[in-house]
């Protein structure tokens, strides 16, 4: 199968990951992780605005912002983008060092930071072909409350109690720490850091 921006464009989803046979969003338990918090994110980020456009207006001007189209980076340090801030943060991305924050906790603050210093692609810097398909295609994304519901409802995860006390078994029975002897362990001892 082929992969699909849903929402926005830039993530995109493995369609057998996240679509059933029928077309329709797969329950959530059964999407792998990644994808999950993917499209769960999504829900909160189709309807603002670009991040580059709020940089130039504002709060006081929000209203001027444009709708972002774009999503970039990981979730919760994602970059929203308009289609006409999009080649400033490809160029960004490829020309002025911004590859070097990809995965980090950074990302979307070096951008921003260089986009506020007056960052800019060059004139006719080049963006992305995108492969646009009817929209009416893809089932709309969930509703953020139903998919709260859904997380909460039939919890199957295994619950662990961190009020007990290690007990220095691990799950199959053995004791972890049978090879461990703390006699030779010097804790006064300098070891190099960073």
């Amino acid at each position: 199968m082929a992969k699909v921006s849903i929402g926005l464009r830039g993530w995109r989803f493995e369609e057998s990951e996240v679509f059933t046979d029928d077309g329709e969003f797969k329950p959530l338990d059964e999407m792998p992780a990644d994808s999950r918090d993917r499209l769960v994110r999504l829900t909160r980020l189709v309807d603002q605005p670009c991040d580059a456009c709020y940089l130039v207006y504002g709060e006081e001007d929000v209203e001027r912002c444009t709708q972002a189209a774009i999503v970039y980076g990981e979730p919760g340090e994602e970059i929203l983008l308009c289609d006409a801030h999009e080649a400033d943060f490809l160029y960004w991305y490829r020309e002025a060092g911004g590859k070097a924050h990809r995965g980090t906790e950074r990302f979307r603050d070096a951008f921003h930071e260089w986009f506020d210093d007056g960052g800019r692609a060059p004139e006719g810097y080049g963006g992305l072909d995108h492969v646009e398909t009817d929209p009416a295609e893809l089932p709309s994304l969930p509703d953020p409350q139903e998919i709260h519901r859904r997380l909460n409802e039939d919890f199957d995860g295994r619950r662990i109690d961190l009020r007990e006390r290690y007990d220095g078994e691990s799950d199959d029975g053995e004791s972890d720490d049978e090879d461990v002897d703390l006699d030779d362990v010097d804790l006064g001892t300098d070891y190099p850091s960073r």
